[in-house]
């Protein structure tokens, strides 16, 4: 501990400073990558913006610590400690902290979060978060009068529009990658993007709004299964031309069809609620179980994964569930959920059938812990969750087997429905969004899509029939066309329905 007292001014600007260093050297990388420092803008905006990140924090941990005593520092030890986690996964993965990936991030359970421990991320806490913690929370500081402190934050806001408008010739640059260098400038990312989340969330929630009512135009049997896949890309489906074949037992079957299909979003949450709902909107619209299950179709879903919308039917089972009435060394594994599917739907009352089958058998970075051992057609494997520290080829070998277990599960739900016997059958396979394998430095997902590569919005759309309506030809879908394929399907007439949207005739 610094034995002499430090001037409270000069102490906040320590601390500024000391986050500016540690933490932003993602940030002022992808500046000097995108614009052109040599000349007298270019260069001015650098400095602008080195002057302002340090003001800005200078103004908002002056007001914290002013009258906060000992608590505003024990705070701000604690945003050093998040700082640390963000950089670590900026740096590792190549995310940006925007409001989409904040998302992401608050709808992570346990067993996924753990899976990203490394003592890399430790090495991060410690340095980057409890070392400087220690400093803010034991240097002495002078305190400073009301009148001081006003002076000093009012200087502060002045010395910032001084710059915001000197930098005037570069609003146009700053205002079109504001999202980026705001997802990557600590703290605020993740504290402006988390209040904007809970906001958004907050009035989209307020009430669900109802689609119309809807009718059944017959009485045949009927079943569909939707599988939702999880961060599967489709550039690694041997259905599409991949140069492996992991999808060998696929395409074996007869009246298999591949679709070109984009995720509306690179995160769960949004990609599952697209998948769901007749519309990409902002609005909580009725999603597809809900409607059918309130319109008299027999609704039931089995899930691994998490992120979903509000769903409100009666046969909701979890992965843990369904574990307790599975018998073998698999149950553990998203096969799990086929398990007693031809008999949940041969026990139905219902002649119209939907089951959900929501998977996570790609979602990284433990891609080689979401498949059984013997599913490991392509070795050796990343076992590391620092998917960077692995060689390419042990990466994309570890995902490579998810998507060659995922052939498997396909092959499964086809086989229980080509068993039932007087029901017209389905099976459509989409996946939430993609994944980023080493690409341009990035790994996993949750870019905003105008900025993510295409690994993570270019999804597989695989759909199975047997009996019922012809399957168009056409060839590029989104992820909407779920919706009104499956009232199609299942004889469901409803105003919302868009014959254009259906991949079926």
């Amino acid at each position: 501990m610094l034995k002499s007292k430090v001037k409270f001014s000069l102490y906040v600007l320590g601390i500024s400073l000391l986050n500016l260093l540690l933490f932003h050297f993602p940030f002022f990388r992808f500046v000097l990558n995108h614009i052109d420092y040599s000349t007298f803008s270019g260069s001015l905006l650098v400095f602008s913006l080195f002057v302002m990140t340090v003001v800005a924090n200078f103004f908002a941990f002056y007001l914290l610590l002013f009258r906060s005593g000992r608590a505003g520092r024990i705070l701000l030890s604690i945003v050093f400690l998040i700082n640390a986690t963000a950089l670590y996964f900026i740096n590792t993965y190549g995310v940006i902290i925007d409001e989409s990936m904040i998302g992401n991030i608050l709808n992570t359970n346990y067993a996924e979060s753990s899976s990203f421990f490394s003592f890399t991320l430790l090495g991060y806490l410690i340095v980057l978060g409890f070392i400087p913690g220690y400093f803010i929370l034991t240097v002495q500081v002078v305190r400073e009068s009301v009148k001081t402190c006003l002076i000093t934050l009012t200087g502060s806001l002045l010395f910032i529009l001084v710059f915001v408008f000197a930098n005037s010739s570069n609003w146009l640059w700053i205002d079109k990658n504001s999202k980026t260098l705001g997802g990557l400038v600590m703290p605020w990312s993740y504290t402006v993007n988390t209040a904007l989340f809970y906001m958004h969330q907050h009035q989209s929630n307020e009430k669900e709004i109802r689609l119309p009512a809807a009718t059944l135009s017959d009485n045949d049997k009927a079943v569909v299964v939707l599988v939702i896949g999880e961060s599967a890309r489709r550039e690694n489906f041997s259905l599409y031309g991949y140069g492996r074949n992991t999808n060998p037992l696929l395409s074996k079957i007869d009246n298999v069809h591949t679709f070109q299909a984009n995720s509306c979003a690179t995160y769960t949450t949004a990609g599952v609620k697209c998948i769901l709902e007749h519309e990409d909107t902002d609005d909580l619209y009725e999603i597809l179980p809900n409607y059918l299950y309130r319109n008299k179709v027999d609704v039931a879903w089995r899930t691994a994964n998490w992120g979903e919308p509000p769903v409100h039917i009666g046969d909701h089972q979890t992965q843990e569930m369904l574990t307790k009435a599975c018998k073998g060394e698999n149950c553990g594994y998203d096969e799990v959920l086929v398990s007693g599917l031809k008999e949940r739907i041969l026990s139905s009352r219902n002649n119209k059938i939907m089951i959900v089958l929501h998977t996570s058998t790609s979602h990284g970075p433990t891609y080689n812990k979401k498949y059984p051992k013997r599913f490991e057609a392509f070795s050796p494997v990343c076992n590391s969750v620092e998917l960077s520290k692995c060689s390419r080829q042990e990466l994309i070998n570890a995902y490579d087997n998810t998507i060659f277990y995922t052939d498997y599960i396909l092959s499964q739900v086809i086989g229980e429905l080509k068993e039932l016997k007087g029901y017209r059958s389905s099976m459509i396979y989409v996946s939430d969004h993609g994944e980023s394998l080493g690409e341009k430095n990035l790994y996993m997902h949750g870019l905003p899509v105008r900025l993510a590569p295409k690994q993570q919005y270019e999804i597989p759309f695989i759909v199975w029939s047997s009996g019922g309506p012809t399957i168009k030809n056409d060839q590029l879908v989104s992820q909407n066309y779920v919706f009104h394929s499956v009232l199609r399907f299942l004889g469901v007439k409803s105003p919302v329905y868009n014959e254009k949207m259906s991949i079926f005739k």
